[in-house]
């Protein structure tokens, strides 16, 4: 039998919902509770270099406020680090981060970063933070990893969020058999991005992985249901298809 399979909920974009105001509503850390009420079994929330939706702030009383496990998203640099330093969260997700895209586009090149990952890598890990590479279901990306020594990895599922027909068919198998060489070199796998109440259900079902991050769908949908029926029906999607 299949082990329970986590949801790790993005609340980004409750605080992009803020700035576009300005003030203090909607607050990110309400939605983290009402997400942890309604199933979450994490929460992620990712500090950009251009600050566009979560803050330091954020970050702050994120670390102090939730119980469930923080989930830092940060680029590769030394300005993220410290602050992952600083605020020793549960675990720190390494993903690309260009300043002129809306969203993350793609994994992270860390075969191409490897001497530029390798101390940053190290460096969360002795602090005791469970670091995870954002990258593309591939066989240099997850060799990489293996490598770098990361104990986590999350699979970019954009292509297959975004396909149709047989190619979303072929991107599935792609992402299946990457999330098999990872469990099977010890690297415990997750996926995330792009994920619906429509398309989730094939990608939760890929017994190896153990968690799966989902945000600007869920914050989407709670404009129409609420945030706290929106992240049930996803967990109630995983759990049946686990």
């Amino acid at each position: 039998m299949s082990t329970r399979l986590r949801l790790g909920v993005n609340i980004d974009h409750v605080a992009t919902v803020r700035n576009a105001r300005g003030g203090e509503h909607p607050d990110p850390v309400r939605a983290a509770e009402i997400a942890a009420k309604a199933g979450a079994d994490g929460i992620t929330a990712h500090l950009r270099e251009d600050r566009r939706h979560i803050t330091d702030k954020d970050i702050e009383r994120l670390t102090r406020a939730i119980a469930l496990p923080l989930n830092f998203e940060m680029a590769a640099t030394e300005e993220m680090v410290g602050i992952a330093l600083k605020h020793r969260p549960h675990a720190a997700c390494i993903v690309p981060e260009k300043r002129q895209e809306r969203t993350t586009e793609g994994g992270l090149d860390a075969d191409g970063h490897r001497e530029t990952l390798a101390p940053i890598v190290k460096t969360l890990g002795d602090a005791g933070i469970r670091v995870s590479l954002f990258i593309e279901p591939t066989p240099s990306q997850v060799e990489a990893a293996i490598a770098l020594g990361a104990p986590v990895v999350e699979f970019h599922t954009g292509r297959y969020a975004h396909r149709t027909g047989a190619a979303r068919a072929d991107e599935l198998r792609r992402i299946t058999d990457m999330v098999a060489l990872a469990a099977k070199n010890g690297i415990e796998p997750h996926a995330g991005h792009g994920l619906t109440y429509d398309n989730v259900a094939p990608v939760a079902a890929i017994p190896q992985i153990a968690e799966l991050n989902i945000g600007h769908f869920l914050i989407g949908e709670a404009i129409f249901v609420g945030l706290e029926e929106a992240v049930r029906r996803m967990r109630a999607a995983m759990d049946v298809a686990r």
